[in-house]
């Protein structure tokens, strides 16, 4: 009788292939929601980054116009967004309508509003972020000049602005 000597074992089996396809997998699919949230993340910081920029446009519109802007002619509170806004009349309502027409074009959903108290000023952009939303928290953070409230409810986004004239 002749003895089968062991052999060692050559190559890999194709249980061991299939486990190392399915580990290769899920770390696809994390990558893939890694970008999903990193697309949505960059989509709300350039809303953001647009609503600093339209703010500040409207702040220095009203320094330009400072006659105007201390007898309130560019108080108003949040209008229906719409980008059909007459421009005309004085320069504080072409410049209130300018600036709400291009709220209304850059931001889904975009309107703003006014407050003055004194020469402080607080401009208000409102703006729908579902799109940018990852996920749902309530937040409010303040800064000197700016502060910023998440409403999980509706996906609204409000921004503050408040500077001196």
């Amino acid at each position: 009788m002749s003895a089968f000597s062991p052999v060692a074992q050559r190559g890999t089996t194709l249980i061991e292939v299939l486990i190392a396809l399915v580990v290769l997998a899920i770390g696809l699919l994390g990558m893939a929601l890694l970008q999903v949230t990193s697309v949505q993340s960059n989509h709300s910081a350039y809303y953001r980054s647009q609503v600093s920029i339209l703010a500040s446009d409207l702040a220095d519109r009203m320094r330009a116009n400072r006659t105007a802007a201390l007898t309130d002619a560019y108080v108003f509170d949040y209008p229906t967004s719409s980008s059909t806004h007459s421009v005309s009349g004085t320069q504080a309502q072409k410049d209130k309508a300018e600036w709400l027409n291009t709220l209304a074009q850059a931001l889904p959903e975009g309107t703003g509003k006014v407050e003055k108290s004194g020469t402080l000023v607080t401009i208000s952009v409102r703006w729908n972020d579902n799109r940018g939303r990852i996920k749902p928290t309530a937040s409010t953070e303040k800064t000197a000049s700016a502060e910023k409230t998440d409403s999980t409810d509706t996906g609204v986004e409000t921004f503050v602005y408040r500077t001196e004239i």
